[in-house]
């Protein structure tokens, strides 16, 4: 085992080690043992140069020792002579983790000696950028993300079998293998777990198994989803023996309706599905709103597992318990607050999403960096083509999102306060649908999001709020990446600035008839702005649709 401090070298060894039936060996602790002294000792009585050549000697005679787990420090595979007595003796398996995953780790411990710097983040950026480039060199990669270290040492078992030739099916080359990412979700009395990575649609059975042994799952999907995974979802339930049944929706917005509840309520109780059964969320957001409602009212709350399969839902709707329906009213007017008790977002399910669908769930990934998080904004700013190519980037941007929302759930589950940041841009986007009639051929949410957005932005710029380079900054990245920034880019929109005032008034955040809005400082800094002058709001929309009209011109 390879990798920089604060990898799991050490825990994952370990267990992999009981997994295999092997010994377990930790070259650091035979160090410690044979010199009586501590590593961050060793380096300060005898200086580093010592130390490596200590540790040059004690991992080539544990290699010859017999076969065994052997956990390298992260140090070790940067001489030529261990790698190459590495090669000839084992196969080396690199766990590979992000800047932001080890200076998690690393920071809770004092026993770093090569971080005892003034700037020990810069310290940990060196190192990586010196060491990856050897590591590469390993047999093997397993990405080491945040969540259990039994997913990780599955990836690593897979990886293993694949190597050895013992996987018929994998396709040769090289492979990095990843494991799942887990959010935790610590609500009290109703806690859950965000799982974040490939095949878990293929996994759902043995999840669901093992969170609710014995019980019986009502699905919950819409047809393009049941086409593209609805067989492979039914064949990881059956192979676990769970009895279930598919109710198979429309697509589109219109689903969240009344008479489509109705129809999944009698679906699950015609189908003896009992309290202690599952409800499974099997699709975007749409589905995850009613799934979720079905789930809070039969027989008066049964448990539920979100399983979303578009981007915007992973980020999004899956998490947090908002459920509901629409009203000819406004959108989401009728719901309940019912947590999941599992959520699995699926990152390999999001290659099937149409590119239109991808890029507007986009949008509420964006959306976490502006609201208090301009590094993670500008981490995307930078990576951004990565995310939409997928991979690692795409799975950390999915994460750091869930990590995001699960923050301000955790701090205001019932929206009475800061949850209500998590609307930015969603007064005027939820506007922006009602008056496209929720027409998805027209606006989808994640594109009226990102218009929403701008609006918010260019609005507390006119407020005198915010730096108007901070609003173009944001508009020149969602313009960059393909989504609308400006209410004239709404194909199909109907009605006048009194309208889409109109439309914001049935906003959920409106308290004693008075506008609520989610404005902006700058990027990262946003905050709730009650009681805004309806006579300034409709300035700025006269304002935005005056010059859209003229831009037309």
């Amino acid at each position: 085992m390879i990798g920089m401090m604060g990898s799991g070298k050490t825990s994952v060894g370990r267990r992999l080690a009981a997994r295999l039936g092997l010994p377990f060996a930790d070259a650091d602790n035979e160090i410690e043992i044979a010199s009586g002294m501590t590593v961050p000792e060793i380096f300060v009585r005898r200086g580093e140069q010592e130390f490596r050549e200590g540790e040059r000697r004690v991992v080539a005679r544990l290699l010859r020792d017999g076969q065994k787990v052997l956990s390298t420090g992260g140090g070790a595979f940067n001489d030529p002579r261990t790698r190459e007595a590495i090669s000839s003796h084992g196969i080396s398996i690199w766990l590979k983790a992000d800047f932001d995953v080890l200076m998690r780790r690393v920071r809770k411990r004092t026993n770093r000696p090569l971080l005892q710097t003034a700037d020990p983040e810069a310290t940990l950026r060196r190192l990586i950028e010196e060491r990856y480039p050897i590591y590469a060199e390993a047999t093997l990669t397993v990405l080491s993300q945040d969540g259990p270290h039994e997913a990780v040492i599955e990836a690593v078992l897979r990886a293993l079998e694949v190597h050895l030739g013992l996987d018929a099916h994998h396709a040769p080359g090289p492979v990095v293998h990843e494991a799942p990412v887990s959010v935790h979700v610590g609500l009290p009395g109703h806690a859950y777990d965000i799982l974040i990575g490939p095949d878990l649609i293929a996994d759902a059975g043995h999840q669901i198994a093992r969170l609710a042994p014995g019980a019986a799952c009502a699905i919950i999907t819409d047809e393009h989803v049941a086409k593209a995974h609805g067989a492979e979802l039914q064949a990881a339930l059956t192979a676990q023996g769970i009895r279930h049944a598919m109710l198979v929706l429309p697509p589109g917005e219109a689903t969240k309706s009344y008479g489509y509840f109705q129809q999944a309520c009698d679906f699950v109780i015609a189908n003896r599905m009992e309290r202690g059964d599952l409800v499974v969320a099997f699709g975007g957001g749409v589905i995850g709103d009613l799934a979720g409602y079905v789930a809070a009212s039969v027989r008066r709350g049964m448990r539920f597992v979100q399983i979303p399969t578009s981007l915007l839902a992973q980020v999004d709707s899956s998490v947090g318990g908002k459920t509901g329906i629409n009203s000819p009213h406004g959108k989401n007017l009728i719901g309940a607050f019912h947590q999941p008790s599992l959520v699995l977002a699926d990152s390999q399910a999001l290659e099937t999403l149409p590119e239109r669908e991808f890029r507007a769930g986009y949008a509420e990934v964006v959306k976490y960096g502006l609201i208090d998080k301009p590094d993670f904004f500008y981490w995307l700013e930078a990576h951004s083509a990565e995310v939409f190519a997928g991979g690692p980037a795409r799975q950390q941007a999915i994460a750091t999102a869930c990590r995001a929302k699960a923050e301000v759930v955790l701090r205001d589950e019932f929206e009475q306060g800061d949850r209500a940041l998590l609307n930015l841009g969603h007064t005027f986007a939820h506007a922006f649908e009602r008056l496209t009639h929720y027409d998805g051929s027209k606006l989808v949410h994640g594109e009226a999001v990102a218009v929403g957005l701008c609006c918010a932005f260019r609005f507390s710029v006119r407020q005198g709020l915010c730096q108007g380079q901070d609003a173009g900054r944001v508009e020149a990245h969602l313009r960059r990446v393909g989504l609308p920034t400006r209410i004239g880019a709404i194909k199909g929109l109907e009605g006048d600035t009194d309208a889409l005032i109109a439309a914001m008034y049935q906003d959920k955040k409106v308290v004693r008839g008075n506008l609520t809005f989610i404005l902006a400082h700058a990027i990262g800094k946003s905050f709730i702005a009650r009681d805004v002058a309806e006579a300034d709001v409709r300035a700025f929309l006269d304002e935005e649709r005056g010059l859209e009209v003229e831009h037309r011109a």
